[in-house]
């Protein structure tokens, strides 16, 4: 860990912890938030890999490693984050339908109501990390119903 507080000590950039997060939160609400589509997943994905890039190599920090240093803790949290939004965006573009509280906007019927595919989604799915700049890999578990009928909610 002690490594790990030094890399990001020793990258002496110009971007705070703080611009770097409220470009993360803005992105994630704008295409990763309630209502979504292809176009803006893919988008958010880009745009928050170069954030990530972005954080590793123009990060601003005062302080020191050794001290208290409450923007070297903020800067570990966001570190978390970026990879964190990359794997919600990226589950979020891998899952091709309306369900619950998210709607892809590619998946309405004619109404604007969300359209579900229970046939291939009808599952949990959590991601492995595997590796700083490496591919996630996803493991899926199925979801039975028994007590439950599946079926799509309708406000109207």
């Amino acid at each position: 860990m002690r490594e790990h507080f030094k890399r990001l000590m020793n990258i002496k950039g110009s971007r705070t912890v703080r611009e770097i997060h409220w470009d993360l939160g803005r992105t994630m609400w704008d295409k990763v938030g309630m209502a979504r589509n292809r176009e803006g997943l893919t988008e958010a994905i880009g745009s928050i890999q170069k954030l990530r890039e972005e954080f590793w190599h123009d990060l601003a920090l005062t302080g020191t490693d050794t001290d208290l240093n409450k923007q070297l803790e903020q800067a570990n949290r966001l570190a978390d984050y970026l990879e964190l939004g990359v794997l919600m965006a990226r589950d979020a573009l891998m899952r091709e339908e309306s369900c619950g509280g998210h709607f892809r906007e590619e998946h309405q019927t004619e109404e604007g109501e969300a359209k579900r595919d229970d046939a291939n989604f009808t599952f949990v799915s959590a991601w492995e990390y595997t590796g700083e700049n490496q591919e996630p890999v996803m493991h899926k578990e199925d979801l039975v119903f028994e007590n439950v009928e599946l079926k799509t909610r309708s406000y109207k």
